[in-house]
Order: structure tokens, then sequence, then C-alpha cells
């Protein structure tokens, strides 16, 4: 069985996406719907924009989304999920690819969303950090111990952890878990704390839009973030996306119930390889390949 997966905020490079827009037509028009509803021309950020450009978080998630649902949609009939996953971001990927969303609706809740991620950021000192070789409940245990807002926020693989929260309870939770054994506990080049209970006022704002859109029901279960389960249900589907937010990205138990499932390839449609790298490193069994 074939597993597509999308991949989150960070796989982002100037130039994505260009190759699609240059040859093909149908792209190349949703392209310029994507500029018409983000009100600014994302294309010329994408294509010849500076890596800063890109970085900024209501750059970086629209086009990360506009690239990897293009690239779903040039494979045409090709294109035969049984099976979705995406990454944080990459969830409204798979779940517009899927048909669960228009590209209209997707794009547009994908750029409310970083909006509100944006605002929220601005709201209180906050970050993240990678925690490499160690496993997840000694994670979990510092994080619980630290005085202030700090949390798990993606199991990415076995043995990489990214935490999130308060900036000074971050940096108090790296100090505690090198102390314990982390190869490294660094902090990340991020806006804020996303998936921790900062996101808060952000949720609030998302469930909003989220609540006006219309979803269908997917061709093919969407496995989503927050319980690493397949979905079906568009008000199931709804509801946890809302809470994406705040909670934690559970990466290597989707790709784990992914692959008790039945799934024996995973193609990860989008820039960069980071999916490819970390399904390999959950399971070094199934067949991993991607488009960018």
């Amino acid at each position: 069985m074939k597993a597509y997966v999308f991949p989150g905020q960070g796989a982002q490079f100037v130039g994505m996406g260009k190759d699609l827009y240059d040859n093909n037509a149908e792209a190349r028009e949703l392209f310029e719907k994507a500029n018409e509803i983000l009100g600014f021309r994302i294309t010329d950020l994408m294509f010849e924009g500076t890596p800063e450009d890109l970085k900024q978080t209501k750059v970086t998630q629209p086009a990360i989304f506009i690239h990897s649902v293009l690239l779903a949609k040039s494979l045409g009939a090709d294109f035969r999920p049984d099976m979705v996953a995406g990454h944080s971001l990459g969830e409204f990927s798979a779940l517009v690819a899927a048909g669960a969303l228009s590209f209209e609706d997707g794009l547009r809740l994908v750029a409310a969303r970083a909006m509100a991620m944006q605002k929220a950021c601005e709201l209180k000192p906050s970050t993240m950090a990678a925690i490499i070789a160690l496993p997840d409940e000694t994670v979990e245990e510092v994080c619980e111990d630290i005085e202030g807002t700090v949390v798990c926020a993606n199991y990415n693989c076995p043995g990489q952890l990214v935490i999130s929260g308060e900036v000074e309870a971050v940096d108090a939770a790296c100090e505690k878990l090198k102390a314990a054994g982390a190869k490294r506990a660094l902090r990340l080049p991020v806006g804020g704390a996303f998936h921790s209970p900062c996101m808060e006022p952000a949720r609030a704002e998302l469930a909003e839009a989220i609540e006006r859109t219309n979803f269908s029901a997917p061709v093919c279960p969407v496995y989503q973030n927050v319980d690493a389960h397949p979905h079906t249900d568009p008000a199931e589907i709804k509801a946890n996306l809302v809470a994406q937010l705040t909670a934690p990205v559970r990466w290597t138990q989707t790709v784990k119930n992914m692959i008790a499932d039945g799934a024996t390839e995973f193609v990860e449609l989008g820039p960069g390889k980071v999916l490819q790298g970390l399904v390999s490193k959950i399971d070094g069994s199934v067949a991993v390949s991607g488009m960018q």
C-alpha cells in the first residue's frame, strides 16, 4: 500500500516550485490563483526571494502548502493514495490532496493559521528546541519538572524530539536534558512555541476559520497529528485540525500506525527530504521516495 506524506515548516528553499510553474499549465494557473488569494506575489518570493523572505511564517506556510499540493495535482491519475499524512502544516496539504478541502479553501486556512500563529508568537517570547538521543519518556519527565510552560511538541522519530514553550522554560529544560545525556539540546531558529499552550490565542482564531469552511470526506484515510489515527469523518478532521495547534505532532506514532495498517511505500510530496529521513529512521524496512 502506498502512503503519501507532506512536509511542514522548515523544508522551504529558494526556487521551490519553479519547475512546476514553468512546465505545468494547471500548476501555473493555481500559482496565480494563490497570488490573488494571498494578496501578494508569493511566487516571486518562492522562486527568487531570499532565505530570510521565505522564513517569515506568513510566507513559509503558504509556500510549502502550495508547492506540496501542486506536486500531488501534477501526478494526475497517478496520484492514487491508500493513505495520507502531513507533518504539522503538511496536514493541510494532505487534506487537500485527498479531496477533503478545495485548494482555495485550504490556502485560505493555511494563511489564516500562519497569521494567527505569528500574532501568538508576538504576545510572549517563546521558542522550540531539538533534543537528540534521549528516550521520549526522559524528555517528558524533565519537561514536567520545569517551572513555566515547556512541552514535547514534535515526536519526529525515535531519539529526536522537539520541545516547545516559554524561552526561559525551554532553556532550563535544555540544560537538564544535556545533564541527562542528550547528545544535543539546541534552540531552533523559529518564531515561537508551536504545538504548545503558547498557541492558545491562535487556536481560538483558527477554530472560527475552520468552522466556516466546508470539508468533505477524503478519498482515503488521513492520519492526523493529534492522535496518529486515520480519519475520514469531516467533523472529526476539523476538530483535530483545531486541536493540532496546541497539541504535539505525533509523527513517530503516525508512521508506525500507517505501517501497521499496511503501508509498504512512503512518497514525500513537497520541498526537502526531511520526512523521507524520518520515515527511514522509524522503520528501515519500508520504501521511501519523494518529489520536490
